[in-house]
């Protein structure tokens, strides 16, 4: 819309005339009306929509097909690439695995498994290509201190025997991942800034941060604020994503839901009366605890729950799929499916975050 008027080849009478009145832009000329223009240019009917036409015609973009799209998605995935996670229903569902250029969300209570799952990615992006890796650096912002350099160590010698074996392997990935460990949300602002030089000086593959609602709950406890805090945060991290073209991997916590949330209309209380008679130990209003605003700026959401003690990795929100889950469990070697056919979710089972009838194991 900042085309200027002058580079459109309009008429030069109606070019000067546009000129003499300093509207220089097509934004400026399609912000008024035909009859408006008419006013202040002193010309003719004809002539206003001759040019208006003209400016419309280059100024606003064409119309597309379903199929020019379908074309252009292909080709933009073609060109951008998946981190596959080796968990194989998971990945055929995203056709491919963890794709770059966008923000994926992992959400779920705390024990259930997202650092688990961040660790393994950070393995796998640091991978040699030989081995389906993206022979790459991972920047791993750890805002809970949870990374474990032993857990790593074991999930890569459990899951990767072949190439952990190998003389000096083991040492090479580890010290391509890159941790930093932020204690407040000024600081989580600040390591953002550093590392967006970082990221193409360095070859750097994947950013994990862990977890952005940890960094947010420090500053501003558990209550939300009244503003949203992460406004430059969601910009700056969808645009690092966009424009470095590699996966960034963002967990986040539940909190409780409260009654106004959950009954904002009035055909929820039907299905707020149902929840209301779940099974004693059942927690069913569970939500994100980045909210809305966050929410909107996640391409994929993979939420991580556990009912009557069995874990479930769900994947609730992508473009490309429909809403399905997979039962999985965490071993030595990290995280494994129990099945690769997952089981497709309809109605509220794809917004609800569970916990039901659950013990943390040994892998926290």
């Amino acid at each position: 819309m900042e085309t200027k008027l002058k580079d459109m080849g309009l008429p030069k009478s109606i070019a000067n005339v546009f000129a003499a009145r300093n509207i220089t832009t097509a934004k400026e000329a399609l912000s008024l009306t035909e009859f408006e223009l008419m006013q202040l240019l002193d010309v003719g009917l004809a002539d206003v929509a001759s040019a208006v036409a003209r400016i419309s015609e280059i100024a606003c973009p064409p119309y597309q097909t379903v199929l020019s799209l379908l074309e252009q998605r292909i080709q933009k995935e073609t060109h951008g690439g998946h981190l596959p996670t080796r968990l194989k229903g998971l990945d055929k569902a995203l056709c491919g695995g963890i794709p770059f250029g966008v923000l994926t969300e992992l959400v779920g209570p705390a024990g259930i498994g997202k650092t688990q799952f961040c660790m393994k990615l950070s393995l796998l992006a640091s991978l040699p290509e030989a081995y389906g890796g993206l022979n790459g650096r991972v920047i791993y912002i750890d805002v809970e201190s949870k990374l474990s350099s032993r857990r790593i160590i074991e999930i890569g010698a459990e899951s990767l025997p072949e190439i952990f074996h190998i003389k000096g392997m083991a040492q090479e990935m580890a010290g391509r991942i890159l941790v930093l460990r932020p204690s407040s949300l000024l600081e989580l602002t600040e390591s953002l800034q550093q590392i967006k030089v970082s990221i193409f000086q360095h070859q750097v593959k994947l950013l994990v941060i862990d977890s952005m609602a940890a960094a947010v709950s420090r500053d501003y406890g558990h209550a939300a604020p009244r503003q949203h805090p992460l406004g430059w945060h969601i910009s700056f991290i969808k645009s690092l994503a966009e424009s470095s073209r590699i996966p960034v991997v963002v967990t986040n916590q539940v909190r409780s839901q409260s009654r106004d949330e959950a009954c904002q209309y009035a055909f929820q209380e039907q299905s707020k009366r149902k929840a209301s008679e779940a099974p004693a130990g059942y927690d069913s209003h569970l939500v994100a605890a980045l909210g809305i605003h966050w929410a909107h700026a996640v391409t994929i959401r993979l939420v991580l729950e556990a009912k009557s003690g069995q874990r479930f990795i769900k994947l609730a929100k992508s473009p490309i799929s429909p809403p399905i889950a997979f039962p999985f469990t965490i071993t030595s070697s990290g995280i494994s499916l129990l099945n690769d056919d997952g089981q497709e979710l309809k109605g509220t089972e794809i917004s609800t975050i569970q916990y039901q009838g659950f013990h943390k194991d040994i892998f926290l």
